[in-house]
């Protein structure tokens, strides 16, 4: 198996933290030059520095600011073409779809699919001209079963997965994957928040909120980020190059659909 990313430019999007963070760690141990893309620049600063040696840098844009997404991304490009791209941004928040507003779609779309496709377009050159392109989106189970609760969420997810899709089918000649991958429920500081809105809501503890979805899970736990990052580094490797087009889920089993 071929997972050596040397020579290679990563670009990872919401990576100061969580699933971006190991995504980003991962890649740079296969050799790859990462660029972390995150809002917070004093967390960007220490995550850079946990990273594997190599030529590593970072970028600082709120993706709630798509402009300010594009320009720091060209500011990356100045220093060559990128070769991966990895999509990941924090979730919309909870609720009901039918009780949503319509600016939480607004913020869900530009925060996921129009930052996603921003980055893409601007990449895309160099993908091309490298014979050598990998975009994985970091999506949500709901693909496959929406989720009770995360209303724009779901549908948003659902945009993102069709999106990524499509690309999928017009980039294969040119030597570009795209591909998602489904975490579900996973260590990281999202799932903390929805189990703690759980817990108000349902008037209970945590912890037991915590017990309670464990046992929607077939594996018994919850995923750890680095069980993501595993599967992404696969995707970006020269091995995943037949990988197209796929969703692929990391749920420790919870996910009911074949």
């Amino acid at each position: 198996m071929d997972l050596n990313l040397k020579g290679k430019r990563a670009l990872v999007c919401g990576s100061s933290q969580g699933m971006g963070f190991a995504i980003a760690k991962q890649l740079s141990e296969m050799g790859a030059d990462v660029t972390l893309f995150a809002r917070n620049e004093e967390s960007l600063q220490k995550a850079v520095g946990l990273l594997e040696p190599g030529n590593h840098d970072y970028l600082v844009a709120d993706f709630d600011n798509l402009n300010a997404v594009e320009e720091e991304a060209k500011k990356g490009l100045k220093k060559g073409y990128y070769h991966i791209l990895i999509n990941n941004s924090g979730g919309p928040a909870p609720g009901n779809l039918s009780d949503a507003d319509l600016s939480e779609f607004d913020v869900g779309l530009n925060r996921h699919l129009k930052v996603s496709h921003t980055l893409l377009q601007l990449l895309l050159l160099g993908m091309k001209e490298s014979n050598y392109g990998r975009v994985v989106n970091i999506i949500s189970t709901s693909v496959k079963v929406p989720i009770v609760g995360l209303g724009v969420s779901n549908t948003v997810r659902g945009a993102m997965a069709s999106w990524s899709k499509t690309l999928a089918n017009e980039l294969g000649q040119y030597g570009i994957t795209v591909n998602n991958i489904l975490p579900g429920f996973i260590n990281t500081a999202r799932i903390e928040s929805l189990v703690k809105g759980k817990a108000q809501k349902q008037q209970k503890t945590e912890a037991q909120i915590e017990v309670e979805m464990k046992k929607t899970i077939p594996a018994g736990r919850f995923g750890e980020p680095s069980e993501v990052a595993a599967y992404a580094g696969l995707l970006c490797s020269k091995s995943g190059a037949y990988i197209n087009g796929t969703s692929l889920r990391i749920d420790g089993g919870r996910t009911g659909s074949i």
